[in-house]
Formats: C-alpha cells, structure tokens, sequence
C-alpha cells in the first residue's frame, strides 16, 4: 500500500486543466462486500455520474471513454479489489492518472472541475503523529519511525553494542537472571537466579541500556518526536534511568516479542499514541473558543480564504460533509460564493481554502457539525498571529 504524502499533494494542486476528475469511494479489505463486488458497484455507479458530467460539458462519448478508460480497467480487474484498505482516491487529467488506496475510509464523491478535489485527503496528514518505536530485548534491538499509517525501520547496527559482552567485556549466564511476571505482594517484580537485578547483574544490563542510549542520541538531536520503548517492564525501568530522550513516553508497551511481529507491535503502539496526538486538535479547538473575538480566529469564507493563501491559518476546521462554491480571484481577494455544486464556472473554496492551509504548513480537521468550534459556521480558522 502507498500512502500520499505532502509533496504528492502539493504535486496533484498544481495540475489545472479543463476536466480534472476526482474520485473517493470506501473500500473494504475482506469479507462478504468484497466477495458481493460491493466496491466494484461503487466505483461503477461514481464512473456513471462522472461521464453523466462530462457529457453535460460538451464532451464527446468516444473522449469520455477515452478520458475515463483508466477507472474501468480498475473495475475490470478482479485482482485489484483483493488488496484493498479502507478507501480509493482516484485522479484523472489529460494523460495523468494517480491511484491511492488508502488507510481512510471516503464517503462516496466525485468532482469534475479544474482542479482536483483533495479535501478528504487530510485527514491523512492530522492526529497521525510522527513517532519513535524502540523494541528492546536484551539480545535484539530496533528502531522504527512510525505514523498512524507506516513504519520504518531505522538501521542502528552501527550505533549500538551488538551484545552486552560487546559493553560489559562479558557475557553472563542468562540463566542467572530469569523474569518473572509473578509478584510477591509487595509491588516488586520477582527474579530467579544467584543475584536479584538490584545488584551487579543490574549494573551490567544498565551499562548495556546507556550504550544503547547514548548510540541512538545523535539521531534525536534535533527531533522531539515521542519515542515509545516495547519492553518488559523491569528493562524498561532500567532503561528509564539511564534514557536521555526529551520525550520519552511515560509507560512502556508491553508485547510478547516470540509472539508479536512489527506490524501487530505497530498497532498496539498506535493505540498508545492516538490519545496523545489527538490532544492537539483539542488544543486547537480550546484556543479558537478562548480567543474568540479577539482578531485571532474567523469564520467564514471571505476572511478565512485569503488567509490560507497567506499562510496565517494555523488550524483549519471544516464540516465534514459540507462544502462551499463559489470562486475567488486572488489577484484582488475577490470571492463570489454560489448556492449550487461545482459547475463550470465554479469551484470547491472549501476544497482550495483545505489545500492552501495544508501547503503552507497549516492543520486541517474536517469535523462534524456538532464538533466544529463555532458549529454556526461551515468553516473556522485559528490564526498563528
């Protein structure tokens, strides 16, 4: 699966022709739907609708199979529709065709215009975080960066001892040191072994865990991204004392490594982590009803638009299911807003206001009326100044 990334959007943005084709349907990755051809049906029924458009702007039916043949060939292609995730973003242009298959689910839409419709994308790019997952055994350690969506392994062979023998100068009978998830009653965790971890087999492990420390701490010089360390729990509270990460999460996550590969280890992390980058769209919605009426918020489209443009929104919070047409000429902050869909002489300022905002290193929510800051209005803004 390859996920969109910001520059693809940006790339997507500057396309302008005269009937670019945007298209959004949800996708199941198994089960009864996929076997009845739910999603095929889908797609069929959007591919209507947009050749019914095409022909409306005086298209021709041999340049709309033309413009469109793309979208049947995926209907066509059984194959296609067993590796799905949870939405398909299609874009179409003269001699441009861009395919996504996506971890978000897409209500049913299509948008002919002359720009792409790109709004749905952002959720994409919001509360998905960008975060470290350290797993850490005595005997093998990696490092990944992960989203809501992906992981990557960081190579750190060449940053940390390859064993504990490679820090300590010798290797010590495993044997001599066995966990226990059991407890004594007294809120301890309880070892096996000649020598409980509080004395020198301790200090051996801390050792090791400080050389893994300070290998990896170049890599987070400049970054402050969360780092979120699987472990068990007694390395873990070693790994504390030793850790010099600004942001090191509180609690380790608990996973069984012989049983527990990355891409189950990545889920369970994100469950860890949602609350914590989800506390940044509360921030914002906090900051946008505190500063109310103080000039540092707006709603509606003739403030919020030309301040996408200029890069002066730092949240943007739009109705989920809502839009706003019209169109706006830049040159003069001109914005005409129309009651109707988009038409020829019509666009998405909704869409556009999203698109400009993200570009210029803004977030955007797409939210339900009922969550919306100001649910008086179809589209809010939170000023950085």
């Amino acid at each position: 699966m390859t996920l969109i990334t910001k520059k693809e959007i940006a790339e997507l943005h500057d396309i302008n022709q005269e009937h670019c084709i945007s298209i959004f349907i949800p996708t199941h990755r198994a089960g009864k739907k996929v076997l009845q051809e739910e999603d095929v049906l889908m797609l069929k029924n959007q591919l209507k609708d947009v050749k019914n458009k095409l022909a409306k702007k005086g298209l021709s039916a041999d340049q709309i199979s033309k413009r469109t043949k793309p979208v049947q060939e995926l209907i066509d292609n059984s194959s296609f529709w067993r590796e799905q995730s949870d939405g398909l973003a299609i874009f179409l242009a003269d001699g441009f065709t861009k395919t996504y298959t996506l971890p978000v689910h897409f209500q049913e839409f299509n948008y002919v215009s002359n720009s792409f419709y790109l709004k749905p994308l952002m959720p994409m790019f919001v509360g998905d975080g960008g975060f470290y997952l350290l797993m850490l055994e005595r005997r093998n350690v990696k490092l990944y960066e992960c989203t809501q969506y992906s992981f990557t392994e960081i190579i750190i062979d060449d940053l940390i001892p390859e064993s504990k023998r490679d820090r300590v100068g010798f290797d010590y009978e495993e044997k001599n040191l066995q966990f226990r998830t059991g407890q004594a009653g007294t809120g301890q965790v309880m070892y096996h072994g000649q020598e409980a971890a509080t004395g020198k087999r301790k200090n051996e492990i801390k050792k090791y865990l400080r050389a893994i420390n300070d290998g990896l701490a170049p890599l987070f010089t400049e970054d402050n991204m969360p780092l979120l360390v699987a472990a068990q729990d007694f390395l873990f509270d070693i790994y504390k004392e030793v850790n010099t990460h600004p942001n090191l999460m509180e609690n380790n996550l608990k996973v069984n490594f012989s049983d527990t590969d990355i891409f189950d280890a990545h889920e369970l992390a994100w469950e860890v982590m949602a609350p914590v980058f989800d506390q940044s769209r509360k921030d914002n919605i906090a900051r946008f009803q505190q500063d109310q009426g103080t000039g540092k918020t707006a709603i509606g489209m003739d403030k919020i638009l030309p301040a996408a443009f200029n890069g002066k929104i730092n949240a943007l919070f739009c109705e989920n299911k809502a839009d706003i047409f019209g169109n706006y000429k830049e040159e003069n902050n001109t914005i005409t807003v129309t009651l109707g869909e988009e038409s020829d002489n019509t666009i998405s300022l909704m869409n556009l206001a999203a698109i400009k905002t993200f570009l210029n290193g803004g977030d955007v929510y797409l939210l339900d009326k009922e969550d919306m800051p100001n649910p008086n209005s179809r589209l809010n803004a939170l000023y950085r100044y």
